[in-house]
């Protein structure tokens, strides 16, 4: 109940290890929407899972159930730590904003990369109060996955887009 074996507790930083990498890996490659979105909820749920493991699976002892809640929190302060160091493991990790729509035109190659859709967009725009395309200056998908709309006579000196104001059509 307590504790089993070194093995045990071995196995899972391993398999934690391994794991959580590839769970970076398939969010990643499942599109920056879905990195966005996920990544925070799968490490929640995998907290509670683990937990609910711990007190309901008998063959899983204590030890190992916390080294197990001991792996995730360290992966993630791990990740958070990297991620504010290393721009190459920020950009594994996170996503950056995209402009979707620039100056009432929609940005058909950026909406395919992100796998966006023009719909979700004209949405976005709707739900601001906004008729009309060209009464907007910028769309952007925010590193949260939620969409961000600026109204051309909101936009100012645009010195709150940063790099966004670099891009190009």
């Amino acid at each position: 109940m307590w504790f089993e074996s070194r093995h045990n507790i071995y196995r899972v930083i391993v398999v934690g290890v391994a794991a959580y990498a590839g769970l970076v890996v398939l969010l990643r490659a499942s599109g920056n929407r879905t990195l966005s979105k996920s990544f925070d909820l799968v490490v929640t749920v995998a907290f509670g899972s683990t937990l609910s493991t711990i007190l309901v699976n008998r063959s899983v002892s204590l030890a190992v159930g916390l080294a197990a809640l001991a792996l995730l929190v360290v992966l993630q302060l791990a990740i958070t730590w990297l991620s504010v160091r290393s721009s190459f493991v920020s950009r594994i990790v996170k996503t950056a904003p995209t402009v979707l729509l620039r100056e009432g035109q929609l940005r058909h190659e950026a909406l395919k990369r992100v796998q966006v859709t023009g719909d979700e967009v004209m949405g976005a725009v709707r739900q601001h109060g906004y008729g009309s395309l060209h009464d907007i200056d910028l769309v952007v998908l925010e590193t949260d996955g939620s969409l961000s709309v600026i109204a051309a006579r909101q936009a100012g000196d645009r010195s709150a887009y940063g790099r966004l104001g670099d891009e190009t059509g």
